[in-house]
Order: C-alpha cells, then structure tokens, then sequence
C-alpha cells in the first residue's frame, strides 16, 4: 500500500474532495452519474480518479461487515521493539486482519480482526497468539457497536462544504443483515479486491448472469451484509498526526458518549467495545498541538467519561489491504 504523506496536500482541490466524498457515499456510482452531479466531464472524473489511485493510493473495497455481526475484534498486542514491525507484517498478510497500526513507542501492534466463527478467534487469541515468542501480553476489546465507520463519509464530517455535492446512498434497509453464502464468496472476493469490478468482471468471476449478480449485490448492499469502504491516504487533508483513544465511560454515559465522538470531524472509527475499556476511537488531526486542544477541550467536555488512554500511532501498516513489497503506509 503505497500512501504518501508529504506537504503536497496542497495540491488537491475542490473537486478531488468532492470526488472522494462521491466515493465514499456510493463507491460504485457511474464516472458519468459523478460527473453530472459535480458539473463537469466524465473524461475529467476518471483523470481526477485515476490522479488519486497513483498519489494517494485510492482503493475502492467491498467489505463484508463482521462489526455489524459481533465478530470484528481489536487485538493490543506488547511485544518487544524489535519483534513489532515483523509481526505486524506477518499478521498484515492475514486476509482477516481489517488494519494494523505500531503505537505506543513501536512496542505494541494493534489490529482489528474480522473473525466469520466463533471458533476462529477462541483459535487466534487462546491458541495461536499466546505461543507467538515475541508477544508479551495480549489484550482483546471485542467491538460491540459502531457508531462511527463503515460506510459512513469521514470526509463530509471533516470538509462539511462537500456533502452538499453529491447524495448519500441508502441505509442498509433490513433488521438483520442477509446471510452470506458458499456460492456468494466468488462474488465477495472479486469486490473485496475490486469494488468496482464492472457486472461482466462478477459474471466472470461467478458464472452467473449480470442480472442475477446485480441483484445478489444489491440485497446484500441493501441489508448491511456488505457495505463498500474507500481507503486513500488521510493525509491529503493535511491531517498528519494519529492515534488510537481507548476510553472508559461511565455505562450510563456510554451510548450519549459514543454518539457524541461519531460528530466529531476528527474521529474516523469510534465503537463501543468488551474489554478493559468500553470505548475505543480512531482519531486524525493536523499535528500534535491539535490533537491536545481536541483532547483537552472538545473530548475533555464530554460528561461521562472517566479514563481515556491515548495512543500516538507511529505507523499504520494495513487499511482493509496490504501489499508487503509497497513502502509502510506513514
């Protein structure tokens, strides 16, 4: 995953934002269904998509949504400074592994883990893991709730001017989402790749007709059992500096306290967790003084929140993919 995170963020202009906001409301909208909504060409859209694919390393993904499944745990492992960047790499190649970041002085890897059984993590965190030489101590916050992530647009939180720009999609429109199947997963796995793979690439990919893909893709999409996710580098924005905020909220403040950190322009991720604490969040902000001020003033404001534990992450080695021969993403 090649992001680079440089001072040229400068560069990037209105519309590229709005295109990014486009992708993140409706990741597989039409060049030309964009184009008409923004006022410009269709040629100009794909120039300004492909701009972004080589600088920025813009991916559009199809993820299936094991957070709305109780089934996506976020691993804090302590290891030894010089046993972090190996594990890290190894449990990047995972194809379960959502995203990897080194905090805490490159001595702890924490990862979020997409498990489909309930046997797949009892293996990974009571088998696997504890006899890995290198962890020192492993600490699990199964992820209860999200309140912010997924599907939803950071950017529209962050850059308020475009959101205006182009629609939202729709909110998964049933209770529970829709049982993924044996026969689904060519499906899954050529979006999980490719979130705009074309109706005749799936046709390919699962021998079934356009017709019936797009109809499989749209219950699905339409029931939450899969929602599409854009990865580029946050960095386009000038926001350099991250960590990772573990909180814990009195039980009667929980649901308010989540619910306030999902308004935050800085907050990307924010779940309710089982854990030694209830609440974790993922923040991005310009550098180091901003982050003191948000930690200080609008996070110190919330009522209800009694520890918060904060995490500089020194380098994100995975979001949602990783190609082990691209530079580390900064």
């Amino acid at each position: 995953m090649n992001m680079k995170s440089d001072s040229s963020h400068q560069r990037w202009d209105e519309l590229d934002h709005q295109l990014l906001h486009a992708l993140e409301n409706d990741g597989r909208a039409p060049f030309s269904r964009i184009a008409a909504h923004l006022g410009v060409s269709d040629q100009t859209i794909a120039r300004r998509y492909r701009r972004l694919v080589a600088d920025i390393g813009l991916r559009v993904v199809v993820v299936t949504d094991a957070e709305r499944l109780g089934q996506t745990w976020v691993l804090r492992l302590r290891c030894a400074p010089d046993a972090a960047d190996a594990l890290s790499k190894a449990l990047a190649r995972r194809p379960d592994t959502a995203w990897i970041a080194l905090t805490s002085g490159g001595t702890e890897v924490v990862c979020a883990i997409r498990f489909r059984t309930r046997g797949e993590h009892e293996e990974m965190i009571l088998g696997k893991l504890p006899k890995t030489p290198s962890i020192m101590e492993i600490r699990a916050h199964q992820v209860l709730w999200r309140f912010f992530g997924g599907s939803n647009s950071w950017l529209a939180k962050r850059l308020p001017q475009v959101a205006e720009a182009f629609p939202a999609g729709p909110e998964p429109t049933s209770p529970a989402p829709e049982p993924i199947s044996t026969e689904d997963e060519p499906l899954v796995a050529t979006l999980e790749e490719n979130g705009r793979a074309t109706l005749a690439e799936l046709r390919r990919a699962t021998g079934h007709s356009e017709s019936v893909v797009r109809h499989r893709l749209d219950r699905l999409l339409a029931s939450g059992a899969l929602y599409i996710d854009v990865q580029y580098d946050q960095t386009i924005l000038g926001d350099t500096t991250r960590a990772i905020l573990w909180i814990t909220a009195a039980p009667a403040a929980l649901d308010q306290v989540g619910r306030a950190l999902a308004t935050h322009p800085e907050v990307t991720f924010a779940g309710a967790t089982a854990g030694s604490c209830n609440l974790m969040a993922f923040i991005v902000c310009r550098d180091s003084t901003t982050m003191y001020r948000y930690l200080s003033t609008t996070l110190g404001s919330l009522e209800g929140i009694q520890h918060i534990e904060t995490a500089p992450v020194l380098r994100l080695v995975k979001q949602l993919t990783y190609d082990e021969h691209a530079p580390a993403a900064q």
